[in-house]
Parts: structure tokens; sequence; C-alpha cells
């Protein structure tokens, strides 16, 4: 499976975005699906992840919000209220691993190229 991400770019503090995770090769639906973001001079971290549920880093509860449309084999990251320190490239990638290990990067394969998004304060 390929992943394509897309839909980021510069947005006021406040404001919102969509991210969108398009596969090709495989139905999406029979994916685990996680987003990660990595700053500059940062380690890559966990955002997202969709498996019919949702986890979320506590950094992004609240604000942020997966989903899936299979029709359109895309899993959507909706970004809302979003902050300075939300500025990275954000990167989906697949998994098989268990729900405790989502927020493992390790655990992820078929990485996406990224998508930059940056937040003005």
């Amino acid at each position: 499976v390929q992943l394509q991400a897309s839909g980021g770019g510069l947005v006021q503090a406040g404001g919102s975005l969509r991210l969108s995770c398009t596969a090709s090769g495989r139905s999406i639906s029979n994916l685990r699906v996680g987003w990660f973001r990595q700053a500059p001079g940062k380690e890559r971290e966990f955002v997202a992840a969709f498996t019919g549920s949702s986890r979320y880093a506590d950094s992004v509860k609240g604000r942020f919000t997966i989903s899936r449309n299979s029709a359109l084999n895309t899993v959507y990251l909706q970004m809302n209220n979003l902050k300075p320190e939300d500025t990275a490239v954000y990167y989906c990638a697949v998994t098989q691993t268990i729900w405790s290990a989502l927020d493992d990067a390790q655990r992820y394969t078929n990485w996406g190229q990224g998508t930059q998004v940056t937040v003005s304060s």
C-alpha cells in the first residue's frame, strides 16, 4: 500500500486545517492508520490513530479528530484550534500493532511523504 498525505499549509493560531491520507493499492478499510508529526530538531511524535476506534495524543485531545472515508480510501485528521506548537511535518503510516502500541512509530510502515503544517502566532 502507498500513502499520500496532503492538506497542510500556513494558518493563524486558532485556525483549522484538515489533512488527508489517501491509500492506493489496498483498501484503507482494513488498515490501522496513524498520524505522526515531526518538528525541526525533535523526534517524530504520535498524534492520532484510527482502527475503527480513535486514539489521540494528550496534546491534541479535544482539538483534533481522526476519521475514515472508506469510499474515498482516505483517513482524515481534522485539526481545530491550532497552536504554534502544532507546527511540524505531519506523516501518515499504517500498522498492525495492538492498541497499546499505537503511539510507537517503530510499529508503523509505508510512511507517506509528509505535509507541512505551520501555525503562526
